[in-house]
């Protein structure tokens, strides 16, 4: 069963490995790109079924402006761009694969120029020419595969252990692999943002201003068991980015 194991899992690295756009980092792919491209669209319509759209025309512009002017540099002609604004109080925005991207009016709220609000749009359209998503369901569906299979070893030789083993490889997992997994996503997008951001005509230096903002309004503290980096781990890896630019 080891021997399976290992055997399935080198197939699957080795037939499903490519590399980011910008970074040229190995990643393991299981989706296509028409694929992921399918599943974008299907969320937006989802989202626009329910979400609120904002009545702010001058704010609605301003994301409009500034997104085209990051898509134009983003190399995704097959995207087919389009930006809203939605009316809700979280500080939040992403973008989906196929190029729908939303900001929460929330998150404007922090913004008071147009390079703030190209960090923002940089780094959530970054993560999506750098496929992050489709990656982490990849690591996800890699992850539940051996979880399967190693406790099928387990229950096998010693089935008094099954239910422990699946606690443990879940936590395991998830703090040794998908959390670490996403923090460099977070810090990678950060990066190619940046890169964007400067393509584009902005202002890059504004990623130290607005990320300085979310740590004042958010806790801080600490990034285990985070999704996301620390503030002020974020904030040191940009200044480092600038400063090699």
């Amino acid at each position: 069963m080891m021997r399976y194991l290992y055997l399935l899992l080198t197939m699957v690295f080795f037939y499903a490995c490519s590399s980011t756009d910008y970074t040229n980092r190995s990643q393991l792919m299981l989706l296509n790109a028409e694929e992921e491209i399918t599943l974008g669209e299907q969320s937006a319509k989802e989202i626009l079924k329910s979400a609120k759209i904002s009545k702010n025309a001058t704010q609605t512009k301003k994301v409009e402006r500034v997104g085209s002017k990051i898509a134009s540099v983003a190399n995704r002609p097959d995207f087919k761009w389009e930006f809203y604004l939605l009316e809700d109080a979280q500080t939040n925005a992403f973008c989906l694969p196929g190029g729908k991207v939303f900001v929460y009016t929330g998150l404007l709220e922090l913004v008071s120029n147009d390079d703030e609000l190209a960090v923002i749009l940089s780094h959530e359209i970054a993560h999506t020419i750098l496929r992050h998503g489709a990656e982490r369901m990849s690591m996800q569906n890699i992850r539940q595969i051996g979880g399967s299979l190693l406790g099928l070893i387990v229950q096998s030789q010693a089935p008094e252990y099954t239910s422990l083993f699946n606690q443990a490889y879940n936590i395991g997992s998830n703090v040794g692999i998908m959390l670490p997994f996403s923090r460099s996503h977070e810090l990678e997008a950060d990066k190619v943002g940046i890169t964007l951001m400067q393509k584009a005509g902005y202002n890059t230096k504004a990623a130290i201003t607005f990320w300085q903002k979310m740590a004042a309004k958010g806790k801080g503290g600490s990034d285990f068991l985070s999704t996301h980096p620390s503030d002020t781990k974020r904030i040191q890896a940009i200044e480092e980015i600038l400063n090699h630019k």
